[in-house]
């Protein structure tokens, strides 16, 4: 594991959930070439549904450390 993902996956519980989801939109996107409009507008409404029901309490959030254990 690079010292830069270690960094990411250390400090992950430090983000917002708008901060995880334009992380993960940003990491996905990046193993694509050049995303077309739709692509990435469907990325940014998804994440902003995410957000939102997490922030509305509509879904529980998972501490990170509890994903890890699981793994």
């Amino acid at each position: 594991m690079s010292d830069a993902l270690k960094t990411v996956l250390d400090n992950m519980e430090l983000l917002t959930p708008s901060e995880k989801a334009l992380a993960a939109h940003c990491l996905l996107s990046s193993l694509e070439g050049e995303p077309s409009n739709d692509v990435e507008s469907a990325w940014l409404a998804l994440a902003e549904n995410r957000s939102n029901a997490l922030l509305s309490g509509d879904v529980k959030a998972v501490r990170w450390e509890e994903i890890k254990a699981k793994l």
